[in-house]
């Protein structure tokens, strides 16, 4: 919290409480966020000048015994609202496109875009990104106040500096980022890994039991993992954590950059993906996009090499569960998201390379059945980028008020 201030403490404490249990009445809240009813008035009263929360339409049933005559309950809940409801700016950066984003105090995204980067310079990328997501913004502005940009992508990402320290599919190093993006748009900005940002999103919005532990792995171009425990993502020193391109698959042979072979990203990658997809001459490009494409449409190759990755995916994703043991395990992958039963192939895959529980190992889930996709689905890159914005801000209210 800002200078540990106990104010700011409790006012996270109550929109946290708000957005896990809202629409409720500010007498609902004492009991869910331990603070007295004084504390929650000062609170609400404070969220509610600064625009973070909103009394809604309609009073509730009276306040007297057993719901009888008594003063109103007016709810309150999260403001959402279409007229004055803060949005924050979503940007995620891949390899082949960027995606855009405006997302709510929810995490629901209300627009999105897709900047592919075919022919775009690496070097300069971050100046064109800021010219098209200027335009995006605009078109979609509504007046509503806009908090900021929330920036993820892939590789080692120190957000606390706002720094790209290394990209190797970009070929940035130490490129600061926030900074330029800030300067071109005029906007705060924060940024992030994308695995820690899904984490985030995640904790915040998604299964309650992340918020008690949680393993994320990222499957893309670019193949990272992030771990968070009690509400709060690894970053480890330097925020080098989740690296995880050389963890070795069992059963792969796939020769790796590194000398090795069997790591994840040579063997499970989106760039490993689609060129095994052109050697077999399913799809005329690299791109998982078309391969998806091709297997929704009833071509058994692909359907056959997406299910070979998610068993890969899945190899790999046991070695997480087996080393941490997280509450949930969730994976962001393309198929999987967009097709369950790529993703049963990941969770058997997992099961079956798993070593088994002995009889006194307690085992309240099964590993496999802990292996979840991302909250929100296709649309998880920009509500995971808006998320390196709005995380800090449900844990210090302040900073907006």
């Amino acid at each position: 919290m800002a200078g540990d201030s106990r104010a700011s403490a409790n006012a996270a404490a109550v929109l946290r409480a708000v957005l896990e249990h809202g629409p409720v009445a500010r007498s609902g809240i004492p009991p869910v966020c331990g603070l007295s009813p004084a504390a929650v008035s000062r609170q609400t009263t404070g969220l509610l000048r600064s625009g973070l929360l909103r009394e809604l339409p309609g009073p509730g049933p009276g306040g007297g015994p057993g719901g009888g005559p008594g003063r109103p309950l007016v709810p309150l809940d999260l403001n959402t609202g279409a007229v004055s409801g803060p949005v924050t700016a979503a940007l995620h950066i891949g390899v082949p496109a960027s995606t855009f984003g405006l997302v709510d105090l929810r995490g629901q995204v209300l627009a999105r875009r897709s900047l592919p980067h075919h022919g775009l310079d690496p070097a300069t990328l971050p100046r064109t990104i800021a010219r098209r997501l200027a335009a995006f913004l605009d078109e979609y502005d509504t007046g509503r106040p806009l908090l900021g940009l929330g920036a993820a992508l892939g590789g080692w990402v120190r957000p606390d500096e706002g720094t790209v320290v290394r990209h190797e599919a970009l070929g940035w190093r130490d490129r600061p980022l926030a900074a330029e993006l800030s300067d071109a748009l005029g906007l705060p900005v924060r940024l992030d890994n994308h695995a820690r940002a899904v984490a985030g999103a995640e904790i915040l919005f998604g299964h309650p039991d992340a918020r008690h532990s949680l393993v994320h792995l990222f499957v893309g171009n670019v193949v990272d993992a992030a771990f968070g425990i009690g509400g709060t993502v690894h970053q480890g020193p330097g925020a080098a954590a989740g690296d995880v391109a050389h963890l070795p698959v069992p059963g792969s042979r796939t020769p790796c950059p590194c000398g090795r072979t069997g790591c994840l990203q040579a063997t499970a990658s989106d760039t490993a993906l689609g060129a095994e997809a052109v050697r077999r001459g399913i799809v005329p490009e690299p791109s998982v996009g078309l391969l998806v494409d091709a297997a929704a449409t009833g071509d058994p190759r692909a359907d056959r090499l997406l299910r070979e990755r998610a068993r890969d995916v899945g190899r790999a994703a046991a070695l997480l569960l087996d080393v941490f043991n997280p509450a949930v395990l969730v994976i962001a992958e393309l198929s999987s998201l967009l097709h369950e039963g790529y993703l049963d192939e990941i969770r058997e895959a997992a099961l079956g390379a798993a070593p088994d529980p002995t009889p006194t190992t307690p085992t309240p889930t099964p590993p496999a059945l802990r292996i979840v996709t991302p909250h929100a689905g296709p649309a998880v890159l920009p509500c995971a980028a808006a998320t390196v914005l709005l995380g800090p801000l449900f844990r210090d209210p302040a900073r907006l008020t």
